[in-house]
């Protein structure tokens, strides 16, 4: 499937990215962001980026074709330190290295925006999530208590890992 791709393209997330957004989201999370939490994040300027092919050949109405969504990710710039908040990748299309892709561009953009630190909460169940921050050199710095639903009938809570990285910045 990587024949022919040359990069991922990440452009800014736009309300009209939302529905493409929304349906990757409902079937990749227990308990997925809603419209309104994403329209929030654009709205509090958080960094959002849709990830979409950038083909030599591309294949109109496939997963070739660059107007179709891959990816995406919202990240919170604070002060010294970018808070991955969601990264997703659609379903049909992980192990295929984009997750890696990804994370490696956002630690791109900590280093060019001069935060010595990446932090983001992951829940212990997600264990193909937890497995790729491990290989990427994130460690677990931290544990918050109940941070994620888990089950609304029965209104369980899951802790949520911290995990964080230090990105060298230039000296």
């Amino acid at each position: 499937m990587s024949a022919g791709i040359s990069e991922l393209s990440f452009m800014p997330m736009v309300s009209a990215d939302l529905e493409a957004v929304l349906a990757i989201e409902s079937v990749s999370h227990l308990h997925p962001w809603t419209k309104g939490n994403f329209s929030d994040s654009l709205a509090a300027g958080h960094w959002a980026y849709c990830v979409r092919p950038q083909i030599e050949d591309p294949v109109k109405g496939s997963y070739l074709d660059p107007n179709i969504l891959w990816a995406y990710c919202i990240l919170f710039p604070a002060v010294d330190e970018l808070h991955l908040l969601n990264i997703t990748v659609a379903p049909k299309l992980r192990n295929l290295g984009i997750g890696v892709k990804m994370m490696s561009a956002i630690e791109g953009v900590a280093l060019q925006q001069n935060m010595p630190r990446i932090i983001l909460e992951v829940r212990p169940s997600n264990v193909s999530a937890l497995k790729l921050y491990e290989r990427l050199a994130y460690e677990q710095i931290g544990l918050r208590k109940n941070y994620y639903p888990a089950d609304s009938s029965t209104g369980s809570r899951e802790d949520a890992l911290v995990m964080a990285k230090s990105i060298k910045l230039e000296e």
